[in-house]
């Protein structure tokens, strides 16, 4: 199937299915158009079952569509462009501890209890994963993904502080994130050297590299930025960033995400102050508000349909039910130890912890990451609760934390 018609296919659907849940049901855009795809997906798995062949076609559209090259080289990197572009950088380094140890030590030991459990759990159900594979099954779903938490938050109702220190962590963790996928990666293929010198080396290079070229070209967009005064050119200069910076950035080996969110930092604090006028601010808020939401209900379409091309199985699906509050516990524990050891130093809002764990939701990073994995059974393993968690990550978390929010304030008063 060519690109346009699977385009023509994804845009229309999501269109529909936008219009369907804008005029009947009521739910955020991500939420609602997700969940009608999930309907539409199993209703064909219905009627296949009965005899009506329609599901062959809509898994011939998906396995054309390669899930993980689309986001993590394609939609990503706007996406997270236009989500660094609204948050204040002086609210961000007022909370840089917390955000940091988040995104670094919070990630690195939850990818270990999400790994050992996930092991201690497969092994009593009877089905054989090795356990660095668990470990790479840790690494993929600690992440909060950015685009789902940013999507829901912005209807959540969290105060400013709470929704900064969970809207800057999914920002910078999913880069993290995907470091340590990617060295897990290497030894679980042996492609890699197995030693702390290489493990370390690859890291630094990954996120250092990556932050530091991500200042770089956002410094020089800047400077285009402030030589000229005409939105049509300033917003082509941002979109040049983004996609030419991100692809030399996976090119170079350094980390694309964290690029692409430290350029969006300095454009979206000292570029919007001192190199646009009124008029071009205006423009642009417009035009990456508008690609944020079209490529977050496209993305969440794909999540939806994914479903039709998994291969599940009985002892899959208990895995990933069982899986689910456990991975929120490591969750629980990955905020609660950094929280308690920072809270003599800095402010936390009441029930933190409590809404930055329930509030932390998986996404499309962590289904594309499982899809990028080479063929095999323990792919299949690993696809397949991932997307049960990412599930109900998404509907579950995803339509109740604005609850806990209120709930939360409300017992603190």
């Amino acid at each position: 199937m060519d690109l346009f018609t699977i385009l023509a296919v994804l845009i229309t659907l999501t269109a529909l299915f936008s219009y369907f849940n804008h005029r009947f049901i009521g739910l955020p855009t991500a939420i609602g158009v997700m969940g009608i795809a999930l309907v539409m997906s199993l209703a064909l798995i219905g009627l296949d079952a009965v005899g009506v062949d329609l599901r062959g076609q809509a898994e011939a559209l998906l396995r054309s569509i390669d899930f993980d090259e689309a986001l993590l080289q394609g939609m990503l990197s706007f996406l997270l462009f236009a989500g660094a572009l609204h948050i204040n950088i002086n609210d961000l380094a007022e909370r840089k501890w917390v955000i940091g140890s988040l995104s670094t030590v919070g990630v690195l030991a939850s990818t270990f209890m999400i790994g050992t459990v996930t092991w201690l759990v497969l092994g009593w159900l009877g089905v054989s994963l090795p356990y660095v594979y668990c470990l790479l099954f840790g690494a993929l779903i600690s992440p909060t993904d950015p685009i789902a938490v940013m999507g829901i938050l912005k209807t959540a109702g969290a105060p400013k502080s709470l929704e900064m220190k969970i809207a800057g962590e999914s920002l910078f963790n999913d880069g993290v994130g995907v470091v340590v996928f990617l060295v897990i990666l290497e030894i679980a293929t042996g492609t890699g050297e197995i030693t702390a010198g290489h493990v370390g080396l690859l890291f630094v290079q990954e996120a250092l590299g990556g932050a530091v070229f991500g200042l770089v070209i956002g410094y020089l967009a800047y400077r285009l930025l402030k030589q000229v005064d005409n939105y049509q050119v300033e917003v082509l200069i941002t979109l040049a960033l983004v996609t030419g910076g991100y692809a030399l950035a996976m090119a170079l080996h350094l980390s694309g995400p964290i690029a692409i969110v430290v350029a969006g930092l300095l454009i979206g604090n000292q570029g919007r102050l001192l190199a646009m006028s009124e008029k071009t601010r205006h423009h642009l808020d417009i035009f990456w508000e508008l690609v944020d939401e079209v490529l977050n209900a496209v993305l969440f379409v794909l999540i939806g349909l994914e479903v039709l091309v998994l291969t599940f199985t009985m002892s899959y699906l208990v895995a990933g039910l069982i899986l689910i509050p456990l991975v929120l516990l490591a969750r629980l524990i990955a905020v609660g130890i950094p929280v308690a050891v920072l809270r003599p130093f800095q402010a936390f809002s009441p029930g933190a912890v409590r809404i930055m764990t329930w509030g932390g939701l998986r996404g499309g990073i962590s289904v594309a990451l499982a899809l990028s994995l080479p063929l095999g059974p323990e792919r299949d393993v690993i696809l397949a609760v991932t997307y049960a968690i990412v599930i109900f990550s998404i509907l579950v978390q995803g339509l109740t934390i604005g609850k806990v929010v209120k709930r939360t304030m409300a017992a603190a008063e």
